[in-house]
């Protein structure tokens, strides 16, 4: 049974990758995993706001009246509160590039374009295989337009591509008015592949000491319909490969993902939940199904079930809304 995919250019020994977490922060961790049978690593993300900070352009704009205002102390983490430092960072990708045969996937997370993308280069000269660039943002101006918003995006993606030549995947949200054309825009700026989908952490309120604090839960299989819809319908429209990612758990939402057009599927809180040896049962379950389906190789599932390779395509758009809505029975 052939469980190889290729993502990005990379040939992987199995669709199943590490997504960025705890477990792979570090190279006890990494070796493990790729022990356990992970066919890639994603590392933790190097921040924006830390490159900026490190470079002094952050200092000077957010110190002014720091001790005037008390909200102003909270507004962006102390160095020492990132997982990193950026050279730390850059030796942890060339001990892993010595220590395992697995590809090593960096990770740069943004908000907006300017010079810290140039640490993109630092990350492809220290060996890393590719990188994920995951941009998170919030837009709240009411004066500014989706379309604004989108060329932000396209610009981080292309200033990116001009530093470096190692394969690009962009994590996103789902939030645009028409996420296939913006897909296609990215595919333009120089992406190879998406992840899909961001997972937007929501703030909670400490109601004792009236503060907002960060609030983490981990996903369930429930989170992994929006990346499946999305990859369905995107498959073959764009020319790009997909990282299904948030709410894969089990081998039957690795399965249903590869069906619809994922070429790898990113494992989070399924490993935190169940250590890094789950690997093994879910890589041995698949085996199982392909057997019991008469799949001989997981190329050979990819997109099988995609928009276009479906009877009713609009299966995957307006129909599935009113067929789910008429069945439900009280």
């Amino acid at each position: 049974m052939e469980l190889t995919t290729n993502y990005m250019g990379l040939s992987l020994k199995s669709p199943l990758v590490a997504s960025a977490s705890p477990l792979t922060e570090d190279l006890k961790g990494i070796k493990k995993l790729e022990d356990a049978g992970a066919a890639a690593v994603v590392l933790p993300s190097i921040f924006e706001e830390q490159l900026r900070s490190e470079q002094k352009d952050l200092f000077y704009h957010t110190t002014q009246g720091t001790y005037s205002y008390y909200e102003s102390l909270t507004y962006f983490p102390e160095m020492d509160e990132y997982r990193f430092v950026t050279e730390q960072y850059l030796e942890l990708i060339r001990k892993a590039k010595e220590s395992v045969s697995i590809p090593i996937i960096a990770s740069l997370n943004g908000a907006t374009s300017g010079g810290w993308v140039e640490f993109a280069k630092k990350i492809e000269q220290a060996g890393a295989d590719a990188l994920e660039l995951n941009i998170y943002f919030i837009p709240t101006d009411p004066d500014e337009t989706s379309e604004e918003v989108e060329s932000s995006y396209l610009e981080i993606v292309e200033a990116v591509r001009a530093t470096v030549k190692i394969p690009l995947a962009v994590k996103l949200s789902p939030f645009f008015s028409n996420f296939a054309n913006f897909a296609k825009k990215v595919e333009q700026a120089g992406a190879n592949a998406l992840v899909l989908f961001n997972r937007f952490y929501q703030p909670d309120i400490d109601l004792e000491n009236l503060i907002v604090r960060p609030s983490i839960h981990l996903s369930t299989s429930h989170a992994n319909r929006l990346p499946m819809r999305w990859i369905a319908i995107l498959k073959n429209k764009v020319n790009l490969d997909f990282a299904a990612t948030s709410g894969i758990h089990t081998s039957d939402d690795v399965i249903k993902m590869l069906l619809v057009g994922a070429n790898v599927t990113m494992l989070c809180s399924a490993l935190l939940k169940n250590g890094v040896y789950y690997l093994l049962q879910l890589e041995r379950e698949i085996v199982e199904w392909m057997q019991e389906h008469q799949y001989d190789s997981v190329k050979q599932m990819i997109g099988v079930m995609s928009q276009e390779k479906t009877p009713n395509p609009s299966e995957y758009e307006r129909v599935q809304y009113i067929k789910a809505i008429s069945s439900y029975k009280i």
